[in-house]
């Protein structure tokens, strides 16, 4: 992982580390020996092995758990190989963390958990066992090459669960301003459940489970780090919107370059999550710092999300 700007392009705005903050951002990383309380951990980053931090965690802290696991193929995250297993033994090691980790739910609590079509299957088993599978979302990921004796693989899948039939959803947070195809009007000529503004006629659509408006960080985009499987920041806000409250706790056990509490802290959660390599717990420390003068979020403005490829998607529109 290059730390060196100079390698890179003008354009290119991946965020990356110097060695003082490496430092800087390295000593605020925690490493759990005992049982903490809620309060020593929110806001922070967990540098640590899930298996071994997992005991240490309090009960019933969270309100939304976002899980992107290492899915069922051989990947290098920056040294340190997930090696693809058959099926049974993925499910088995997915049962073994899920298991425990069940207990820092609160009893209301919602779950995403992320994967595609090798481990989805296993992930509907063990999730099956402790939570109610309320949906299935597929996402499109553009990014990727073509395959030349295969279908292109561009999705992935988020199992949307929950502890109990008492969780929250609120739909109207996440609507999506698409640009209108057919713009009928009444008999008066007004439209009909659209807008006719100046940048263009728009009609706020009700979110399905399939979402095709995501753009995979790449290097131009400020949010990007060199973490091969970041997922972006517009996910996040969207099953963070859909699923939560100011102030509530959102926890991420494989947190990655920090996306989960990135957003979460630009929409005024409370968060905590869980990382193995220190590289990366450091770009989510250095993320967060970022956040204090610029929150916003590319593709989600002015209270809704847009289409892909429109001007308000690709345009950085600071929240107050």
């Amino acid at each position: 992982m290059s730390d060196n700007p100079s390698n890179r392009s003008g354009r290119n705005r991946t965020i990356t580390l110097n060695d003082s903050e490496r430092n800087l951002y390295g000593s605020r990383l925690l490493t759990l020996t005992a049982p903490v309380r809620a309060e020593e951990i929110l806001g922070r980053t967990i540098r640590q092995d899930l298996f071994e931090a997992i005991d240490y965690l309090p009960d019933a802290f969270v309100d939304l758990m976002f899980v992107d696991p290492p899915y069922n193929l051989t990947k290098t995250f920056n040294g340190n190989t997930f090696n693809q297993m058959n099926n049974g033994r993925y499910t088995e090691w997915l049962d073994a963390w899920f298991s425990r980790i069940v207990r820092i739910l609160k009893p209301d609590a919602t779950v995403y958990i992320c994967g595609d079509w090798r481990s989805s299957h296993s992930i509907f088993e063990v999730a099956s066992k402790y939570l109610n599978i309320i949906n299935r979302i597929t996402w499109e990921r553009e990014k990727g090459r073509g395959a030349l004796s295969n279908w292109k693989n561009a999705s992935e899948d988020i199992w949307h669960c929950t502890k109990s039939g008492d969780y929250k959803f609120y739909v109207d947070r996440v609507k999506m301003k698409r640009k209108v195809i057919a713009p009928y009007r009444t008999k008066e000529g007004s439209p009909k459940d659209w807008d006719d503004a100046s940048d263009g006629k728009f009609r706020l659509t009700y979110p399905s489970n399939l979402w095709t408006d995501l753009t995979v960080p790449f290097w131009s985009m400020p949010e990007n780090t060199d973490h091969p499987t970041q997922k972006p920041e517009k996910l996040l806000a969207k099953i963070i919107l859909a699923s939560s409250d100011e102030n509530d706790v959102v926890f991420d056990p494989f947190c990655g370059a920090g996306t989960t509490s990135v957003v979460a802290k630009k929409l005024n959660r409370r968060f905590a999550g869980i990382e193995l390599d220190e590289t990366y717990c450091c770009l989510t420390e250095k993320r967060l710092h970022l956040a204090d003068s610029d929150a916003s979020i590319q593709g989600y403005s002015e209270g809704v999300f847009w289409e892909r490829n429109t001007y308000q998607h690709m345009k950085r529109v600071r929240r107050p």
